[in-house]
C-alpha cells in the first residue's frame, strides 16, 4: 500500500512539473548567443515561441521550457538576423536576368560575355551592368563603335558597376531619342569630333532606361524570389531596397502576405512626382515584414565615374568637379516637402559637396524636431569641416564597407592626399552620430555580408592588402561592426524595439553560423558561412 501511495505521488508530482513549465515552439541549447543588447550579453540557450524570442539565458534556464522542437547549436555561434542597410534587392533579381559584366579585365572581355548571352537568350534589347574601367588596363570609358557593329539593330544598354554610367549603342540611343543636342543636366552625354560615343553618365541615363521592355509580373516575380534565396543563404532577414516604385513595393507586400517572400523588407520609395504625391499622403504602411516610410533621394553620381559632386576639382581631371544630380533648390524644396510628413529622407551622397550641401539642407530643416533619422547614404567624401553637421537623432550616415576596399586602388587618385583623410570615415563617423548603418549597396558589391563585416573590422581585401589596412584609424570593431549589422541598422528603420538584437519579445530573427565572426582571427572573417537562418522562427535556410 506505500508503494502505491508513493507512485501516486510522484506521477502527481511530475505531472504538477509539466505544467508548471512554460510552452515554446523552439528552445536552442549549448550555443553561443550573441543577443545584442546593450550589454552586448552572450547567451547560450534561447526559447521561442508564436515568432517572438520568449527567453535567453543558460541551457539550465531553458529547462523551465517546453518546446515542440529542440535544437543542439553544438557550440555554433549565433547572431541577431542580419539587415544590409543599402542594397538593391529587386535590381539584384533582375541582375540575374541580365548580362552579368563583374570582374570583365577589359572591354574585349565585356564584348565577349555580351556576343555569348545574346547567342543563349536572344533578347530583342541587351541590358547588362557590372563593368568597370578601372579594372582595366586602359583605364577610360570606350566608344559604343563595336557596339554597333556587332547589334546595328538591337539596342544595347550596358552599366557600369555603380550604375552612374552607361555604353549604349546607337540603337539604344535612337530608341531613347538621344542626339548631341540632347540636355545632359544632371550628368553628361559624351560627344568626341561631334559625334556620341554612347556614354552616358547620371541623369540621361534614363532616357535609355525609359525604354527598357517592361518586365511581365513573372517576371518580376522570379527576379524577387531569386533575390531572396541569395539574401536568406548569407543570413540576411531585413533589407533596405534603396529605391523602389509602388507596383513593385506591391507586388513584394503580395507576396510577402501569401508566404512566398519571407525576406523583410524596408523600402525607400524612388523620388518621382508620382512616388511622393501616393505615398507621402497615404502615410507610413507597415506591416510584419514590409515598411515603407522614406524616400531615396540622388544628390550626386559615383566617385569612379567622376560624377561625384566636389569642392574642388578631380585630382586626375583638371577643371572636373562632377555634378550635382538635381539643383540645389529642387533638393531643398523637396526634403521641405518630405519634413511635412512622417517621412524620412535618405540621400545618396557621395562627393564632399553632395554631402556639405545635404548636410546643411537637412540642418535647417530639422532644427526644429527630434527623431527624424534622416540618412546620408554612403556619406563617401566629406570635408573635415563637416562632420560635425551630422548628429545622434537627425542626420545619421549610412555607409558600405567594401566601397573603401574597392575603391582603395584608386580613390587617392580621383581625391588627393589630403581630401581622402575624409573618405570612409567610418570610426569618425560612428563618434559623430554614436550609431552607423552598415550594407553592401548590391549589386554594386557582392551580397556577402560577411565581406562587409571584414572590410569594417580589417579594412583590407580578401588578398590581405594592404598591410596594416587601408586608413587603419577608420576600422570598426567587431563589437560595432555587428550592431551596424543588427540593431543600429534597425534603429536606422525605426525598427529597433521589434528587431535587430536577441531580447526577449522581439522577433525571433537569427542566423547560426558556421564560423564564429567575433572569435575567429580577422583575416577569415569573409570565408564566414551560414548554417541556418530563422526569421520569425522559422527556418528559411539551411546549408546543404
Amino acid at each position: 500500500m506505500k508503494k502505491i501511495y508513493l507512485l501516486a505521488l510522484s506521477v502527481i508530482l511530475i505531472s504538477c512539473n509539466k505544467e508548471q513549465q512554460a510552452t515554446a515552439d523552439l528552445v536552442i541549447t549549448n550555443a553561443k548567443i550573441y543577443t545584442v543588447d546593450n550589454n552586448f550579453s552572450v547567451a547560450t540557450a534561447m526559447a521561442v515561441k508564436d515568432g517572438k524570442i520568449l527567453a535567453t539565458g543558460t541551457d539550465a534556464d531553458m529547462a523551465a521550457y517546453s518546446a515542440t522542437q529542440i535544437i543542439d547549436a553544438q557550440g555554433k555561434a549565433i547572431v541577431p538576423g542580419l539587415i544590409d542597410g543599402h542594397c538593391h534587392f529587386y535590381g539584384l533579381g533582375q541582375q540575374l536576368q541580365r548580362v552579368d559584366l563583374v570582374g570583365t579585365k577589359s572591354y574585349d572581355e565585356v564584348l565577349e560575355r555580351i556576343s555569348s548571352f545574346q547567342k543563349e537568350k536572344n533578347k530583342s534589347f541587351i541590358i547588362g551592368r557590372g563593368w568597370d574601367q578601372n579594372d582595366w588596363e586602359i583605364q577610360e570609358f570606350p566608344s559604343n563603335q563595336e557596339l554597333n557593329e556587332m547589334f546595328p539593330d538591337t539596342p544595347v544598354a550596358i552599366t557600369r558597376i555603380d550604375g552612374h554610367a552607361m555604353i549604349a549603342n546607337q540603337a539604344a540611343l535612337d530608341a531613347a531619342g538621344i542626339t548631341t543636342t540632347t540636355d545632359a543636366s544632371g550628368g553628361a552625354i559624351e560627344i568626341k569630333d561631334g559625334k556620341l560615343t554612347g556614354i552616358l553618365v547620371d541623369n540621361p541615363m534614363e532616357l535609355v532606361e525609359s525604354v527598357f521592355p517592361k518586365e511581365t509580373t513573372q517576371e518580376s516575380i522570379a527576379s524577387l524570389m531569386a533575390a531572396q534565396d541569395i539574401n536568406l543563404s548569407y543570413g540576411l532577414t531585413t533589407v533596405d531596397d534603396a529605391g523602389l516604385f509602388k507596383e513593385t513595393i506591391e507586388l513584394i507586400d503580395s507576396l510577402q502576405q501569401t508566404g512566398d517572400l519571407k525576406v523583410k523588407m524596408y523600402a525607400m520609395i524612388s523620388n518621382t512626382p508620382e512616388n511622393l504625391d501616393y505615398y507621402l499622403n497615404k502615410g507610413i504602411i507597415k506591416t510584419e515584414r514590409l515598411n515603407v516610410r522614406s524616400v531615396k533621394f540622388y544628390a550626386d553620381g559615383a566617385l569612379g565615374s567622376r560624377g561625384a559632386a566636389m569642392k574642388e576639382p578631380y585630382s586626375d581631371r583638371h577643371d572636373h568637379y562632377g555634378a550635382l544630380l538635381s539643383p540645389i533648390a529642387t533638393i531643398k524644396e523637396t526634403a521641405a516637402r518630405i519634413a511635412a510628413t512622417e517621412y524620412q529622407m535618405n540621400t545618396h551622397a557621395i562627393g564632399d559637396s553632395a554631402n556639405y550641401v545635404v548636410l546643411k539642407t537637412y540642418q535647417e530643416l530639422l532644427k526644429d524636431k527630434t527623431d527624424r533619422r534622416w540618412r546620408i547614404e554612403h556619406a563617401q567624401i566629406v570635408d573635415s569641416a563637416d562632420f560635425n553637421l551630422f548628429d545622434e537623432e537627425n542626420i545619421l550616415p549610412s555607409v558600405q564597407p567594401t566601397h573603401a576596399t574597392s575603391d582603395m586602388y584608386w580613390a587617392q587618385d580621383r581625391v588627393g592626399a589630403d581630401r581622402i583623410k575624409g573618405a570612409y570615415a567610418y570610426q569618425t563617423l560612428l563618434k559623430q552620430s554614436k550609431r552607423i548603418a552598415l550594407g553592401t549597396d548590391y549589386p554594386v558589391e557582392k551580397v556577402n555580408p560577411f565581406l562587409t563585416f571584414y572590410a569594417a573590422v580589417a579594412r583590407q581585401d580578401t588578398s590581405g592588402y594592404p598591410e596594416g589596412g587601408f586608413l587603419p584609424e577608420q576600422a570598426l570593431s567587431r563589437e560595432d561592426a555587428l550592431r551596424g549589422m543588427t540593431i543600429w541598422a534597425a534603429y536606422f528603420n525605426f525598427e529597433e524595439t521589434e528587431k535587430g538584437s536577441l531580447e526577449p519579445g522581439k522577433a525571433a530573427d537569427f542566423v547560426i553560423l558556421n564560423d564564429n565572426i567575433m572569435e575567429i582571427p580577422v583575416a577569415q572573417l569573409h570565408e564566414a558561412t551560414v548554417k541556418s537562418t530563422f526569421i520569425n522562427g522559422e527556418q528559411v535556410y539551411e546549408s546543404k
